[in-house]
């Protein structure tokens, strides 16, 4: 009977040893709160991995009317971003932006991102935006909704133009309104001109052939 109960103890005792190191299995409570902060950064940025592993073609950001465009279409094109702005100095660059897209189109997508970050120079809605830019310079190239790109709502898309541990080499964030970012057909950033920078510019032009 002694024997018996000696056993029963030691088994009892090993399932209890078992029970607890399955309860406390390393890595159970980290890998939860991993997760969640992955899903964070995906929220973010529109893509399915996390924001350190974007590349160029993961975004996808609405259009100015609220359509969804996906970056992916860009694939195997020269891309220029410009951060516009209906009542800026420079807002007479709209013109340029759509000579420099209807004459090498063929080359390179435009692509307008309005914002309010400089002075308040963009107060309008998406609504009224569009309609501006139509009306005052017949803008056709890809305009989208109005971001931040500055800041600390900068938008995850302008956080990779701006960060070279996300791009590879450049930290410029936009100096002001029509600040410019040249991507190449492979989807890496290769150039980024001042606000000073004309669409049409001898700099740009030769950029976008090379």
């Amino acid at each position: 009977m002694g024997m018996l109960n000696k056993l029963f103890v030691g088994a009892f005792a090993l399932l209890s040893i078992v029970g607890c190191s399955k309860a406390t299995k390393p890595g159970n409570a980290r890998s939860s709160s991993g997760n969640s902060t992955d899903n964070d950064l995906m929220a973010q940025n529109g893509t399915g991995s996390g924001i350190a592993k974007v590349s160029f073609y993961d975004f996808k950001l609405n259009g100015i009317d609220g359509t969804p465009v996906s970056f992916e279409k860009f694939r195997g094109k020269k891309v220029l971003l410009v951060n516009t702005a209906s009542k800026c100095g420079l807002t007479p660059q709209y013109k340029e932006l759509e000579e420099l897209n209807q004459t090498m189109g063929d080359k390179v997508v435009i692509l307008g991102f309005p914002s309010n970050d400089f002075m308040w120079q963009e107060p309008g809605s998406n609504e009224e935006i569009a309609a501006f830019c139509e009306k005052n310079y017949g803008v056709t190239f890809q305009m989208f909704e109005k971001i931040s790109v500055k800041g600390k709502n900068q938008h995850p898309l302008y956080r990779f133009l701006s960060d070279k541990s996300l791009n590879g080499w450049n930290d410029e964030v936009p100096t002001w309104n029509f600040s410019k970012y040249l991507v190449d057909e492979n989807g890496n950033l290769v150039k980024f001109f001042k606000h000073s920078v004309t669409p049409m510019s001898a700099e740009i032009v030769r950029a976008i052939e090379e």
